[in-house]
């Protein structure tokens, strides 16, 4: 199959009309005033695709009606037209949508066209973008997963988020990204001093990354900065992305008992505001689907084909306040995932028969995250030191003793799927149980033997 080139489409099609207007010498009003027609402002991206199904999401730059049409040939000629969505200032000019009936393990293109709702004759340029559905008979399945986008100051510089790129050349069938999608906490700077010497040169800079996110439309930039990036959109045209979120989609650490007080850099104190308005802006700009029992709702599973099965958990929304974490009993203080979405994740993992169940944590599961960090270390030391004294004396093992929740709900040592966090990793099931791991570089894949009863460490 070709490989989409959207650019030289672009232009193609606008050299066309050019041509058109200056061969005949007619004046076509909307298709030669360029700046008078919508366009689109983000790219395309497209995600939480099953076998039969997909998510797409596009962005105007006014009020306009979108038009669909979906293919499963580039050429479009078999396209069929959906009903048109429009975009408001409501949503900051997203609009996104469930394409379904379609054929699986299937490659699926999707174009849009934009119309000026103030002047319907004033039409956009068609933007394209695809992805493959999964299987409904075993096959292969390669995933990238990742996370921490535009983090601590490093923006987009000269060359541009080339992980994405990297991830890209890989081909997967899907990209996981694991949380900390954007860093709504992490004002950035034109430049920043790399360790050693030299300087970092953020060279696409927006005034919403020059403060920490307080308003709606502060945190929608956040993401619509992370999509100037030309590897980001590379990607998005032709990989669904599965979204999670964590903490900096809001800010750092954050919980119900955050307190701001003291914190200068935001005028807006309350948390639950700000949570509020970062998940809003969340559910806008990525493609994760709209749940109707619980809008908003983050944890979901995606089956994509019979040997696989991925569980996103959502690690904030739920838990209770940070705190020492010494609870004795389970309350809804010292829950980390609330009650409903336990009993969903055991119900889902029971009811499972996928070979592959790929848990996606957006927290590490068995590793000390302190609110205080520089407080806490000898509070830390104690409690482990109380730990390993209580399982020396019941002569049983520590399971995730730092942990709110075990990693599985077996007993220690024999976790029944694999966990994901943080690594920019590619991972390929294979009906031959053997599994092939990629770093995010261009180095050779390395195969073992898959363990009886498959895992995954990061």
């Amino acid at each position: 199959m070709n490989k989409l080139s959207l650019t030289r489409r672009a232009f193609v099609t606008s050299a066309s009309a050019f041509g058109l207007v200056g061969a005949s010498g007619l004046a076509l009003p909307y298709y030669s005033r360029a700046n008078q027609r919508p366009a689109f402002t983000h790219g395309v991206q497209s995600g939480d695709v099953d076998a039969t199904s997909g998510m797409v999401w596009t962005r105007t730059d006014r009020p306009a009606r979108v038009m669909f049409e979906v293919s499963s040939t580039e050429s479009f000629a078999d396209a069929t037209k959906l009903a048109p969505l429009d975009t408001s200032p409501a949503s900051d000019y997203t609009v996104k949508r469930l394409l379904t009936d379609l054929a699986s393990d299937q490659d699926i293109f999707y174009r849009m066209t934009a119309a000026d709702l103030s002047d319907i004759n004033a039409v956009s340029e068609p933007i394209v973008g695809r992805f493959r559905t999964a299987p409904a008979s075993k096959r292969d399945v390669r995933f990238a997963w990742s996370g921490d986008t535009a983090g601590q100051g490093w923006g987009i510089d000269e060359t541009g988020m080339k992980t994405y790129s990297t991830i890209a050349k890989h081909t997967p069938d899907f990209f996981l990204h694991s949380g900390d999608t954007i860093y709504a906490d992490g004002a950035m700077k034109d430049e920043v001093d790399m360790p050693g010497g030299g300087k970092w040169k953020n060279v696409v800079m927006i005034d919403g990354k020059r403060k920490v996110a307080e308003t709606l439309d502060e945190y929608r930039d956040q993401w619509k900065y992370n999509m100037m990036d030309k590897h980001v959109l590379a990607l998005s045209a032709i990989c669904p992305t599965f979204y999670q979120w964590d903490d900096h989609e809001v800010l750092n650490n954050w919980s119900d008992s955050k307190n701001l007080t003291a914190d200068d850099r935001y005028k807006e104190k309350s948390i639950h505001v700000l949570a509020a308005r970062a998940a809003r802006a969340f559910h806008e700009m990525t493609t994760i689907r709209y749940e109707p029992s619980e809008p908003g709702r983050v944890y979901r599973k995606i089956a994509y084909g019979p040997l696989l099965d991925v569980f996103f958990l959502d690690m904030r929304s739920y838990r209770g306040p940070n705190g020492p974490d010494l609870e004795e009993t389970l309350t809804p203080k010292s829950r980390m995932l609330g009650e409903q979405q336990t009993k969903w994740l055991k119900r889902e993992l029971a009811n499972s028969k996928a070979t592959w169940k790929i848990i996606a944590a957006d927290m590490p599961l068995s590793l000390v995250v302190w609110d205080d960090a520089a407080k806490k270390v000898a509070r830390a030391s104690a409690i482990t030191t109380t730990a390993r004294r209580k399982a020396a004396s019941s002569n049983s093992p520590i399971c995730c003793a730092t942990s709110r929740m075990p990693a599985s709900p077996t007993r220690c040592g024999s976790p029944p799927m694999s966990t994901t966090r943080r690594r920019t990793t590619t991972t390929r099931t294979k009906r031959s149980s053997r599994i092939s791991t990629r770093s995010g570089s261009s180095s050779p894949a390395r195969s073992m033997p898959a363990p009886s009863v498959p895992t995954s460490s990061t």
